[in-house]
């Protein structure tokens, strides 16, 4: 039994929606060899580039192990803020903290329990460290939750719900001794959400067993951005379409029915022969086989203070996803990125960010 006393809900406090005010992104250096190819030089590449679009938009703290602290620093924008900080991955999203506000903008932080995403390699105790490490750094008070979690697999609108999917918190890689009702109780009392929207299944090949936010995104409150095919021999095509039947049918905890807009996935993608070598040789590394699919989504966006930094991917569809995700954002300034160095590791921009919000 949760001891209440011990819950953010309790104080009051709830996470705010990702459209809400920061003031600050997270975000940390990519260097596992295994992960990205070619000792994670593309993909270092790549994430400079996502660190220069943040920076049009909010500050930017980059964690950064030792080893690598005085490279990265040689590679950053002058105007990051470097911070010394082990982990053993870059998926911040995953690994950071989420943080939660009350009625007087106040900031705390949750620190789930972490297992690498059901176990997938190891160690992992640097990353189960991370959220811990990042809240005392900001000397924000932590509430240390009892459940596996990871800041991908759920978005929230800041108004009381929350969506995600069977496919990962059912997952028994996860909380094998937790029934949904129990993760619902965790969900409620550590995110202050009253309402929990379930989605059966995340994106197609999505090795996170079905993350959320590859899949869909709260807009703002009422309204979601969901990954479409048209494609009905698409494998894509039926999680999509149940996502979209699933939402069409909900409320939200306002009482609100949904907005959905749909955006076209690219591809299909997959890993080339050239992209597929150049990836350490670890026991319990996830094997990159030329011809896999990768789970590419322009949902797995990050939604700066207004601007959103988009994944582009030398795909026919870029510029059709960056045209439709303005139309959905007309207040916000939208950037590209091309990041498929950072999907061959198996995530992507949202992946790579964790947002902090704006204090009083």
């Amino acid at each position: 039994m949760m001891n209440n006393l011990k819950q953010p809900t309790h104080y009051g406090f709830w996470m705010p929606g990702e459209f809400e005010p920061h003031k600050s992104c997270w975000m940390v250096w990519p260097q596992r060899g295994d992960t990205y190819r070619l000792k994670a030089g593309p993909a270092q590449k790549a994430f400079v580039e996502i660190t220069r679009a943040i920076l049009e938009f909010e500050p930017l703290n980059v964690c950064i192990s030792k080893e690598q602290f005085e490279y990265a620093k040689g590679k950053l924008p002058r105007q990051v803020n470097l911070v010394e900080m082990e982990s053993d991955d870059a998926w911040v999203r995953d690994t950071g903290p989420s943080f939660i506000v009350n009625k007087h903008r106040e900031v705390r932080g949750v620190n789930w329990e972490f297992n690498a995403w059901g176990g997938i390699f190891s160690p992992f105790d640097k990353d189960a460290a991370l959220a811990g490490n990042i809240l005392t750094h900001e000397q924000i008070h932590q509430y240390n939750a009892p459940l596996i979690l990871e800041g991908g697999s759920f978005h929230v609108d800041g108004q009381g719900t929350l969506i995600t999917t069977e496919e990962c918190l059912l997952n028994p890689n996860r909380n094998p001794d937790l029934s949904r009702k129990d993760i619902e109780s965790y969900l409620k009392a550590f995110l202050g959400v009253k309402k929990i929207i379930w989605i059966k299944k995340g994106v197609f090949m999505d090795e996170t067993n079905g993350h959320v936010d590859n899949l869909c995104a709260f807009a703002r409150p009422g309204e979601v951005v969901i990954t479409w095919t048209d494609d009905t021999s698409d494998p894509q095509f039926e999680i999509s379409n149940h996502t979209y039947e699933i939402l069409s049918r909900a409320t939200d905890a306002q009482s609100r029915k949904l907005k959905i807009h749909k955006i076209h996935q690219p591809g299909p993608l997959f890993i080339s022969k050239e992209e597929s070598r150049g990836f350490d040789k670890v026991d319990d590394a996830k094997l990159r086989k030329e011809g896999d699919r990768l789970a590419g989504s322009y949902v797995n966006f990050y939604m700066a203070n207004f601007g959103i930094v988009m994944p582009l991917f030398d795909d026919p569809k870029d510029l059709v996803a960056m045209d439709a995700i303005q139309k959905i954002f007309p207040e916000r300034k939208i950037i590209g990125v091309h990041t498929r160095e950072i999907l061959l590791g198996g995530g992507n921009i949202h992946c790579m960010t964790q947002q902090q919000p704006l204090s009083a």
